[in-house]
């Protein structure tokens, strides 16, 4: 009964979004039967382009795709994460044997691992082959699913890097192991696990023994989340849990923010210019995604210069924005910003002055680049008078 309410709510809230969903079939010799896909591409999604975008799959697609499909739309409008594919399998009364493990060692047999089987073997190719998808793959499962993705981890190469596991039934020993296995990865993963004080009690005692395992996981290339939300049942948390595990997966793919800006900007050893080359290297081997560094984090960076006094940053940021980006005045205005700071007078008004004749940027006042000119042309001249005047001495 409560899943049925959950169902009903979860459809008037995803409405909107119906419309933009297609659905595709699947035949699997797996399964021995065709399978219903639901699927939801990214707005302005252009299967020519090279453009590639992170798959989502989400079991119990009966379900739980719309609110997933709803939480990506949502995040990607403030480019908190990337547009994404985002792929649910309508599991229907096959979801107790897609889900079947091994009651000692919690992992799929049987239906399950068929299941198993047709999602790495015969699922994943699809719609790697059918679509412009990246090797960052996110598992989002709930309740006997949320334990069912945990089996991809234990594969020598797993198939998803990024693992949404909310309010899981953990069965058999994996709930013993997992934090053994999170340990030995020696590539990037996401691992995100909730439950709530009102979730189902043995789910909860579970998932408790679980998180206090993993917890003491000492792993740099695991990134670890765990709720315990208040007052969410077993069904309420289900919205909550993928809002909060999609903003800490995507953390790194987000514009730069106030937070990252005095913790790890503003301390960073070595020119600043770095630091930003460093990230959006990262983000595009994590997400397989060449994310360009936007004008507005250009300028907050070159703040955080001015705040730390160094010059050294300045120039060198001024060199990569033109770099990156030649028919923009921003990087000839930021080197124009460092001549001047130095004393090198007549360079900064040349600079200036070659930054007029390119393309605008938004946080760039032309009538300040004006003033900066007269007001140099003034300095120099002085500067002419007073070198005429050493040389009639």
């Amino acid at each position: 009964m409560k899943k049925t309410i959950l169902i009903v709510l979860l459809f008037f809230l995803s409405i909107p979004i119906i419309a933009q969903i297609r659905y595709d079939e699947i035949n699997s010799p797996n399964l021995n039967v065709a399978r219903q896909l639901k699927i939801k591409l990214p707005k302005n999604y252009d299967p020519s382009s090279e453009l590639k975008h992170p798959l989502i799959i989400v079991f119990d697609g009966d379900y739980l795709f719309e609110p997933v499909a709803g939480q990506v739309d949502f995040q990607t409008y403030f480019d908190d994460m990337p547009g994404s594919i985002v792929v649910g399998i309508v599991q229907g009364d096959e979801r107790y044997y897609d889900g079947y493990c091994d009651e000692v060692t919690g992992l799929p047999k049987e239906g399950g691992l068929r299941f198993h089987n047709f999602i790495s073997d015969e699922l994943i190719p699809y719609l790697d082959n059918n679509y412009n998808t990246s090797k960052f793959r996110v598992a989002v499962g709930h309740d006997l699913m949320g334990n069912f993705i945990n089996s991809y981890l234990f594969k020598e190469d797993p198939l998803f890097q990024a693992y949404v596991s909310i309010s899981p039934d953990l069965s058999g020993t994996v709930k013993d192991y997992l934090g053994k296995r999170l340990e030995s990865f020696r590539d990037d993963i996401f691992y995100y696990m909730a439950t709530s004080d009102k979730d189902m009690p043995g789910i909860r005692a579970s998932v408790l023994t679980a998180n206090s395992q993993i917890s003491e996981v000492k792993n740099q290339f695991l990134t670890y989340y765990f709720d315990d939300f208040k007052n969410e049942t077993h069904y309420t948390l289900v919205t909550s849990a993928i809002s909060r595990s999609f903003d800490k997966i995507f953390e790194l793919y987000k514009p730069l923010r106030e937070k990252e800006l005095e913790e790890k900007v503003l301390p960073y050893e070595g020119t600043l210019d770095d630091y930003l080359v460093d990230r959006y290297d990262r983000i595009q081997k994590l997400f397989g995604i060449k994310k360009e560094i936007t004008e507005e984090e250009f300028e907050k960076v070159v703040k955080v210069a001015e705040q730390r006094e160094d010059l050294e940053s300045l120039e060198k940021i001024g060199k990569l924005a033109k770099k990156l980006n030649p028919e923009s005045l921003l990087g000839t205005y930021y080197l124009a910003q460092y001549a001047e700071k130095i004393g090198k007078t007549k360079k900064a008004k040349k600079l200036y002055e070659s930054a007029l004749t390119l393309n605008d940027v938004s946080h760039i006042n032309r009538d300040f680049i004006f003033s900066k000119i007269d007001e140099l042309t003034v300095v120099d001249t002085d500067e002419e008078g007073e070198e005429d005047n050493d040389e009639d001495n």
